[in-house]
C-alpha cells in the first residue's frame, strides 16, 4: 500500500453537526495529531449550544486534544432540522472560517444519511475552498458507511482511549442501542484490516492536490 506523509501539521479545523460527531468520526485521529504536531484545534458544532451537550463537547475535546489549544464554537441550530435553517448554518460556517486558517479540515462526508451531517458536508467545501477536507464517517442505524479511500492507522492504545473518552464524556448518548465500545472498536478494526493495521479511522476525500516536486523551469 502506498502511503503519503504530509509532514508536521500544526493547525486543524474540525466541524460537526452534533456534539460527539467529531469524536466518533475522528477522535483517534485527533488524539494522534495532538500527540505529535498539532498545537491548535478550531472546532465548530452546529447544535447543542447552551445545553448540557455543549458542556459534554467542551470537556471531551479538552481530552481528545490534550496538548493543543482548542477554540470551540457551539451554535444552537435545532437538532435534526438544519436543512430548514440553511442560512444560520451557512452564516455560522462562514463566521467560523474567518477565525482560522487550518492545514486540514475534518468534516462529515457528503453521502451521510443523516440530514444534519449531509448538509454540513455539502457546505464545508464551499467555505473552505482551498483546503484539504477529509470527510469522516459516523456509524449509526442507517447503512451508510462509505467506501473509504483514505485510512489513518491508530495505535491500539489510541483506539482504546478513543472509546474510553466517548463513554466518559457523552453520557447523554448512551441510551442509543448502537452507542457502545464494541461498535466503535468494530469500525476501527474494520478500517484497520483495510490498511494492514490493528485499528484505523477512515475518511473520504473529494479533491486533493498532490505536489510531487517543483518543475524544472530552465527548460
Amino acid at each position: 500500500m502506498i502511503g503519503l506523509s504530509p509532514g508536521p501539521i500544526r493547525s486543524v479545523a474540525v466541524v460537526g453537526a452534533h456534539p460527539d460527531d467529531i469524536a466518533i468520526g475522528a477522535g483517534g485521529t485527533l488524539l494522534t495529531l495532538c500527540a505529535s504536531s498539532v498545537t491548535e484545534v478550531h472546532a465548530l458544532v452546529l447544535t447543542g449550544g447552551g445545553t448540557d451537550r455543549e458542556e459534554e463537547e467542551r470537556a471531551a475535546l479538552a481530552d481528545f486534544c490534550p496538548d493543543a489549544t482548542v477554540h470551540l464554537t457551539v451554535l444552537d441550530v435545532p437538532d435534526g432540522r438544519t436543512p430548514h435553517h440553511w442560512n444560520a448554518v451557512k452564516d455560522g460556517l462562514e463566521a467560523f472560517r474567518r477565525t482560522c486558517e487550518p492545514e486540514v479540515v475534518l468534516a462529515p462526508q457528503r453521502a451521510d444519511a443523516h440530514q444534519d451531517h449531509r448538509l454540513l458536508a455539502e457546505l464545508v467545501p464551499t467555505t473552505f475552498r482551498d483546503h484539504l477536507v477529509l470527510g469522516y464517517e459516523i456509524v449509526k442505524w442507517e447503512s451508510d458507511l462509505p467506501r473509504i479511500p483514505v485510512l489513518i492507522p491508530l495505535q491500539d492504545s489510541v483506539a482504546r482511549r478513543k472509546v474510553e473518552l466517548l463513554a466518559m464524556h457523552y453520557r447523554s448518548q448512551q441510551g442509543h442501542d448502537w452507542y457502545d465500545d464494541e461498535t466503535f472498536l468494530a469500525v476501527a478494526r474494520l478500517r484497520g484490516v483495510q490498511c494492514r493495521s490493528r485499528y484505523a479511522e477512515g475518511f473520504v476525500v473529494e479533491k486533493m492536490l498532490l505536489d510531487v516536486g517543483s518543475r524544472d523551469r530552465s527548460r
